[in-house]
């Protein structure tokens, strides 16, 4: 192969890879995803909405679960028609070849269908990446795109480097040659995580988009730094740092495996750190609060068979972190969802 991509192997990323290598196979056998469709589900939603809102999709992960569940949503047009096309399109993702050219115009098509004028076709001018007021990056001509996509998927293709390394590049190298008009950072995030699918197939439930949504201004930074010194080994890093990061959240919440379903929706969709010790009872007084409109401090404690103390407490929690508001005052006061 005579194109090359510019990374090292530092032994930092050897390090992470042998670490996620390790952790990946003891999730694989841990995981229920397999077995349990609806947190699949909500965790496909979760990467949708973490894809879109990185490109300032308005769009709330409740209002695109309504979307996916054919509710009506009040949302700007652009925005609907966004997650209509990315549910149609991860219900095909892992059915593509990440290896050929078709399969990923089949894609960006699919991706970007009324929303650009062309779609499925790589780009026929000049394009720049703008942050604020600044160029950051100058794609090259689009009349190379075309041999350095080939190039880029032939190496992809036949590389004997770790899938790791070479999905991460691939992610990188379709950023710095932004083959098409709009939709480059979806779909290089999307293509990412279908060559990690195809190495493990729990990256179809841990995706690149949530671990980037997470990390965004880091992302950026890295795409930067490696963009300016002409060589991917800082974005490498950033991101098998960030996979790593991201699997290690998931092996400590042993506990989610006991959570129900509807509980674990609940946490999600409240942003809720599912790790804290009261992450439960607080998903409980939201249900109630869901179908009730309000509760009292005697009420929760009732609900949640503790005492009113501390129902009380954990309730003040709620309003310290936003998720409710207090009315009234003394033996007068209840709570309800905020708006």
């Amino acid at each position: 192969m005579l194109y090359k991509p510019k990374y090292t192997a530092t032994d930092e990323i050897i390090s992470l890879i042998a670490q996620i290598a390790a952790r990946v196979d003891v999730l694989t056998i841990q995981s229920g995803m397999e077995q349990n469709p609806k947190l699949r589900r909500l965790n496909r939603l979760r990467s949708i909405h973490s894809s879109l809102a990185i490109e300032n999709n308005t769009l709330s992960l409740e209002q695109i679960t309504a979307l996916f569940e054919g509710k009506k949503v009040l949302a700007p047009p652009q925005d609907i028609c966004e997650a209509q096309n990315a549910f149609e399109v991860y219900d095909r993702l892992f059915g593509f070849d990440p290896y050929d050219y078709m399969d990923l115009l089949a894609a960006h098509k699919i991706l970007m269908k009324d929303l650009v004028q062309v779609s499925g076709r790589y780009r026929s001018g000049s394009i720049g990446v703008v942050r604020g007021n600044e160029v950051v990056h100058v794609a090259p001509s689009a009349d190379n795109v075309s041999g350095l996509m080939a190039d880029l998927l032939k190496w992809t293709k036949e590389t004997t480097a770790h899938p790791l390394i070479k999905s991460c590049v691939f992610h990188y190298e379709f950023e710095i040659i932004h083959p098409f008009p709009d939709g480059n950072g979806r779909m290089g995030r999307m293509w990412q995580t279908l060559l990690l699918y195809q190495w493990k197939e729990i990256f179809a439930w841990i995706p690149v988009e949530t671990i980037v949504y997470e990390r965004q201004q880091e992302y950026y930074t890295a795409l930067g730094r490696s963009n300016d010194a002409d060589d991917c080994t800082e974005f490498l890093r950033f991101m098998l740092q960030a996979i790593w990061d991201t699997l290690e959240t998931y092996a400590m919440n042993e506990q989610a495996q006991s959570i129900p379903i509807d509980t674990l929706s609940i946490l999600y969709r409240y942003s809720i750190d599912i790790q804290s010790p009261q992450s439960d009872k607080m998903a409980s007084i939201i249900s109630f609060l869901e179908e009730n409109k309000k509760v009292t401090s005697s009420e929760a404690a009732a609900l949640l068979g503790i005492s009113t103390v501390w129902a009380s407490k954990i309730l003040r929690k709620m309003v310290e972190e936003g998720l409710v508001n207090k009315i009234g005052k003394n033996r007068y006061t209840y709570y309800v969802l905020k708006n």
